[in-house]
């Protein structure tokens, strides 16, 4: 049976013949008694709840903002719809910088990529707290967006280092949930602060924010990047890494090597700029992701449009706007916590399922099947494993879109907590969307993780960016509720990019890693 503790030594399924073998894992899981990882779940726990505190940057530096739309087009003499290119362009570049700094994060470590970035979004957040005009506001939110989107790839890329398929769905879950804290509580305290102490006083928080949490970050955050530290058990030779390792020394009592030969084989290794695109662009993940950012994009969409809708529709102030966000944050908080633990339980159903099987056919000995990041037999049902509740959570996120565009558009007939309580189910079910895919992605693209979780942000940014670009003049051309209708059709047609995963997603991947493990002598002679 599989372990259920990451920390616990890796086992291999072990094959007894009476037939024909199946294919031969990836690689070979190590025979030794060394732990997948040296970090007990009390330790685990802190790492996730540093990489989830940083997370967090980007959604508060777009979700802070949104209560304040309509004040600075009116302070900057622009219209509404110039202020929403703002939101597009954070959007952009939301999509755009993880493709950079995710590759990065995968071969130099992850320690020295959250440092850059923060230095970027702390610049960029001092410029902005002191803008005067439109242009400056535009390319400013660019380069903010720049320095915080990328901390949710380099988090999804920590928490592959030191989790294994067997848990990963729940500290996925609570990464995913926690990060989603700015879009219950981000508009509030926007709406607060540029409420009594002005807009630009919200950028002036970020910086006071941002550069408290990034000492402590330093302080607190070891180096996990398996191609340096390995199972976490190796003192890396980049001085960013040691005194924060040697805190974590005390606490496990393990005895760090100085420097180990993982380090030659990261120095080794490039920074493969073009990773998160490769992926994109393959067969076996194209498919979901098109499916995860047109849902993501709606749901963007829905959000962008709703400071004006509601100030225009309902008559709510900048303080009354922010509060009506946090339904929103609430649903997604909580969907995501719950879809991850389903995530567990429903590797766990299938582990077992799948053993049975394999018992049964005489290819398994009883020791169990690998779970970590890189072993595990080619034939496993992943997408199975993964993405069976993607339908279930699509369906109610289309109802809720119809039900949010609809109930406005009668606003002077239907009470204002409807649209709210549709915004909670449209969070729940997009975010639980997301997370499930991240997921499965993750473990699709283990010794890439960081970049795998960069070609998804570049999709979802992309398509929303698109989406919020045109939400208010289809608004204003056909009707709030006839717009989000619109919506709802290209989610439906979407729904195929899903189907075609399922159904053929198991297929690409395997004939992917064999095509990846031919390549490998050749790669490494030359």
């Amino acid at each position: 049976m599989p372990t259920e503790d990451a920390s616990e030594p890796t086992l291999v399924r072990a094959s007894t013949p009476k037939g024909p073998t199946p294919p031969s894992p990836p690689e070979l899981a190590s025979t030794t008694n060394e732990p997948y990882s040296i970090f007990d779940r009390r330790q685990k726990g802190l790492i996730v709840l540093i990489v989830t505190t940083a997370a967090t940057f980007s959604g508060f530096a777009s979700n802070i903002y949104f209560p304040a739309l309509p004040t600075i087009a009116h302070d900057l003499s622009v219209s509404p719809e110039l202020v929403n290119l703002t939101v597009t362009s954070y959007l952009i570049f939301q999509g755009i910088a993880p493709s950079l700094w995710g590759p990065i994060s995968d071969v130099k470590g992850r320690r020295i990529a959250y440092c850059f970035t923060f230095l970027v979004f702390l610049g960029a957040c001092i410029g902005l707290a002191q803008t005067k005009n439109y242009a400056t506001l535009i390319v400013l939110r660019c380069l903010q967006s720049t320095g915080s989107a990328s901390t949710i790839a380099i988090g999804s890329g920590v928490i592959s280092d030191i989790t294994t398929r067997a848990d990963r769905g729940g500290f996925m879950g609570i990464f995913q949930g926690g990060l989603l804290v700015p879009n219950a509580i981000g508009p509030v305290i926007g709406g607060a602060i540029a409420g009594s102490l002005g807009w630009r006083s919200i950028f002036w928080f970020l910086t006071i924010y941002g550069g408290i949490f990034l000492v402590l970050l330093l302080l607190l955050l070891p180096e996990t990047l398996r191609s340096i530290v390995a199972n976490g058990s190796r003192l890396p030779s980049n001085p960013m890494g040691k005194y924060p390792l040697m805190i974590y020394q005390k606490v496990t009592g393990t005895k760090w090597d100085a420097v180990s030969a993982d380090d030659q084989l990261s120095a080794r290794k490039h920074i493969d700029l073009a990773g998160p695109f490769r992926i994109l662009f393959s067969k076996q993940a194209a498919p979901i992701i098109v499916f995860l950012a047109t849902y993501y994009a709606v749901w963007q969409m829905s959000i962008t449009a709703m400071s004006t809708l509601f100030e225009e529709r309902y008559g709510l102030t900048e303080a009354q706007i922010g509060l009506t966000f946090i339904a929103n944050g609430a649903g997604s908080m909580i969907g995501t916590l719950i879809s991850g633990k389903i995530l567990d339980l429903d590797y766990r159903r299938m582990t077992t399922k799948y053993e049975t099987r394999l018992t049964r056919s005489g290819h398994n000995s009883g020791q169990g099947i690998s779970h970590d990041t890189t072993n595990y037999d080619d034939h496993f049902p992943l997408e199975e494993a993964r993405l069976r509740l993607v339908p279930i959570f699509s369906l109610l996120q289309c109802l809720s879109i119809i039900l949010f565009g609809w109930t406005i558009q009668y606003s002077h007939r239907v009470h204002i907590a409807v649209p709210i309580i549709s915004t909670f189910i449209t969070g729940w079910t997009a975010i639980s969307t997301q997370s499930v895919i991240m997921t499965y992605l993750v473990d699709a693209f283990s010794d890439q993780s960081a970049a795998a979780s960069a070609s998804l942000n570049l999709a979802r940014c992309l398509f929303a960016a698109g989406g919020t670009s045109i939400v208010m003049p289809m608004v204003n051309s056909v009707g709030v509720g006839w717009a989000f209708t619109i919506c709802v059709a290209v989610q439906a047609v979407a729904m195929s990019g899903a189907a075609v995963q399922w159904r053929y997603g198991g297929r690409w991947r395997r004939q992917a890693e064999k095509e990846k493990r031919e390549r490998a002598p050749k790669e490494e002679k030359s």
